[in-house]
């Protein structure tokens, strides 16, 4: 058995299958991790999604922004677009959306020491926090008043966690961060119109990287997360990023993870969109 974790599909399902191909992955004694961002702007949406759910037994998956933005989409609580309308359209359309809707924001393995969250873990959270807050959206998404309450998260939200602020408000910063985090500030505050590469002269205007915030809450186990193409791959002993751009003519990255040396393997994609 081998267990692989993939950066951000978005839609590359021919990039995918030929990833899953090198990595000899067969879904009835392996194990894959996916890091969000299953769909949209990809022309395989659809393919992916139908892969997916096919082989659920055998994937443990977080939801990322663009997970979020289908089910909304489903709802009619934001548009459609090219990519995303032949799910919409499926006949299956219903069981795909009610099975993205039950997946996770935050996955955890204390085995294999390693943890996987779309965006990342703000560094306000440690690991009994982060699972607790990933728990209560979850639940919300999945509810009978997921509609509802979906709509509300897609308003402005708040930068910085206060446990005095709105229910509502709590929320949005939750799913904000587990979707959507790149920067920092020193004081926690998150930056979520930043998309560059980090650079030194970021840091000097006080913007890092989350997993570099001064006084971040420590997690113990390592933090898989994708979302962040500028940023590619990378890997140090807190964290390892899996979103290599594939969708931006960069390529698809999976890594092994149930082995001491992280074996990385990656395709190259022949998509390519502008970035803006």
């Amino acid at each position: 058995m081998a267990v692989w974790a993939v950066g951000d599909i978005q839609g590359c399902h021919s990039s995918f299958m030929e990833l899953l191909a090198k990595i000899a992955f067969n879904p009835e004694h392996d194990k894959l991790w996916v890091a969000g961002d299953l769909v949209n702007r990809g022309e395989g949406s659809l393919e992916t999604l139908e892969y997916l759910y096919s082989i659920r037994e055998s994937v443990e998956i977080v939801l990322g922004n663009h997970d979020i933005t289908l089910i909304a989409a489903y709802y009619g609580i934001k548009k459609s677009n090219p990519t995303i309308d032949p799910i919409l359209l499926s006949d299956k359309a219903e069981e795909l959306i009610d099975w993205l809707r039950g997946q996770k924001f935050l996955h955890v393995d204390y085995q294999l020491g390693y943890c996987m969250a779309h965006a990342g873990i703000s560094p306000e959270f440690d690991l009994g926090m982060a699972l607790r807050y990933a728990k209560r959206i979850e639940e919300k998404l999945q509810g009978s008043e997921a509609k509802h309450w979906l709509k509300q998260m897609f308003k402005h939200g708040i930068d910085r966690f206060n446990r005095k602020s709105s229910h509502v408000d709590i929320d949005r910063y939750i799913v904000s961060t587990f979707t959507r985090m790149r920067f920092c500030y020193g004081d926690h505050r998150l930056d979520f119109d930043q998309k560059g590469t980090p650079t030194d002269a970021l840091r000097e205007k006080g913007l890092k990287p989350w997993f570099e915030c001064d006084n971040r809450k420590e997690i113990d186990l390592k933090i898989i997360f994708g979302h962040w193409s500028t940023l590619g791959f990378y890997h140090d002993e807190n964290v390892l990023s899996l979103d290599t751009g594939c969708l931006w003519g960069g390529t698809l990255t999976a890594a092994r993870i149930d082995s001491d040396e992280v074996e990385i393997v990656s395709v190259e994609c022949d998509a390519a969109m502008e970035i803006i």
